[in-house]
C-alpha cells in the first residue's frame, strides 16, 4: 500500500512538470511566431529597416472611419518602403470616412511614389479614395464613378397606421431628429436635408474637378451619379490606364524610377497581434498538440466571433448599390 501511494504521488509530481513545461512551450512557440511576424511581415522592424520592397495596400468593402487604419497608412508614410500601390474594391460608404481616408492616403503620396489599382470597384466613396493617387489604374471590367451622395432612410407612417401605432414626441424646435421615419416628412425637414447632400455634391465634384483635371462638360458627364466600366473610365478621364498590379510597377519604374524588380508585399492596416490570422491558427495547432484541445476550441471559437464584422454606417453616404427592382 505504501509503495502504491508513493507511486500515486510520483506520478501526480511528474503530471504537474508535464503541465508545466507544456505551458512554458505553448509561450516560446507563440513567442518564436510573433517575433516571424514582426520581422517578416510588412510593417515589421526588418522590413522598414530596409525598405527594399514595394507597399501594396488593400482597401476593401464599405468605407467608415478608423484610426487605426489612418495610425498604420501614417506609419506607412514614415517607413523606408520605395513606393506604395493601393488596391481599391469598394462600393464606398460614409463620406465622413471616404474623406478621413482620402486625406491620409493623400499624405502618403506626399511621402512615396503612389499608385491606385482599381480591382472591382471604385464607386462613390471608393472613388474618393482612388483620387488620392496621381495615376489610377482600373481593369476594363472594373467600375468606377457613381459621383454622388445620397441621404436615405425608411420611412414606416404607412405601416403604423396599418397597425394601428402612433409615435408621440416632444422636441425643442421642428427639425430636431428630422426626419424621424414615423411620421411624413415635412418640407422644412426635406429642404434641410437636401442642403446637405447638395453641400457634399459640390464639395465631391470640386474634388473630381480639382484632381482630374476635367472642365465643366466633362464633369457634368460623369458626375451624375452612374457608374462607368474601365474602358468607358479611361475615355472620360476618371481613370489614367488600363491594366492591373503589373502595370503599376511598370509605371512607378517608368515615371518614378522605381526598381522594378523589387518585390511587392502586403502593408497590414490592422497590425495589432490578434489580428493576424496565421498567428492565430499556429496558436491553436500549437495548443492541440500538446494536448490542451479544450483550450484550443475556446481560442477558435474566440476567433471565430471576432472575424464576423457588424457594418453600422450612419450619416450621409458617399455609396453605390444597384437597384434591386421589385
Amino acid at each position: 500500500m505504501s509503495l502504491d501511494a508513493d507511486t500515486i504521488v510520483d506520478r501526480r509530481r511528474l503530471r504537474r512538470k508535464l503541465t508545466f513545461w507544456r505551458v512554458i512551450a505553448i509561450l516560446l512557440l507563440i513567442g518564436a511566431v510573433a517575433a516571424v511576424a514582426a520581422i517578416s511581415a510588412p510593417g515589421g522592424r526588418l522590413s522598414e529597416a530596409s525598405g527594399s520592397y514595394i507597399a501594396r495596400v488593400k482597401i476593401e468593402g464599405l468605407i467608415r472611419g478608423d484610426e487605426e487604419r489612418v495610425e498604420s497608412l501614417d506609419n506607412l508614410a514614415k517607413s523606408r518602403v520605395r513606393a506604395v500601390i493601393v488596391h481599391v474594391d469598394s462600393p464606398g460608404g460614409t463620406t465622413a470616412g471616404a474623406e478621413q481616408l482620402y486625406d491620409v492616403l493623400r499624405r502618403v503620396a506626399a511621402k512615396k511614389p503612389t499608385v491606385v489599382v482599381v480591382d472591382g470597384l471604385a464607386a462613390s466613396g471608393g472613388y474618393i479614395a482612388a483620387m488620392s493617387a496621381d495615376h489610377i489604374i482600373s481593369q476594363g471590367s472594373s467600375l468606377v464613378g457613381s459621383i454622388g451622395v445620397l441621404f436615405q432612410y425608411p420611412n414606416v407612417t404607412d405601416l403604423l397606421k396599418t397597425i394601428g401605432v402612433k409615435v408621440e414626441e416632444i422636441k425643442s424646435s421642428p427639425l430636431k431628429a428630422a426626419p424621424n421615419g414615423y411620421e411624413p416628412t415635412s418640407p422644412e425637414a426635406r429642404a434641410a436635408l437636401e442642403s446637405i447632400v447638395k453641400d457634399s455634391y459640390a464639395w465631391f465634384r470640386g474634388m473630381v474637378k480639382e484632381r482630374r483635371q476635367l472642365d465643366e462638360a466633362m464633369l457634368d458627364r460623369v458626375a451624375d451619379g452612374r457608374v462607368f466600366t474601365g474602358r468607358q473610365g479611361l475615355e472620360l478621364k476618371l481613370v489614367d490606364e488600363l491594366g492591373n498590379e503589373q502595370t503599376a510597377v511598370a509605371w512607378l519604374a517608368k515615371e518614378k524610377g522605381v526598381d522594378a524588380k523589387l518585390p511587392v508585399r502586403d502593408w497590414h492596416l490592422k497590425s495589432r497581434l490578434g489580428d493576424l490570422s496565421f498567428l492565430h491558427v499556429a496558436a491553436t495547432a500549437v495548443l492541440e498538440a500538446v494536448g490542451l484541445n479544450s483550450l484550443a476550441r475556446r481560442l477558435s471559437d474566440t476567433g471565430t466571433v471576432q472575424a464576423v464584422e457588424r457594418l453600422n454606417l450612419d450619416g450621409l453616404l458617399a455609396l453605390w448599390h444597384p437597384s434591386t427592382g421589385n
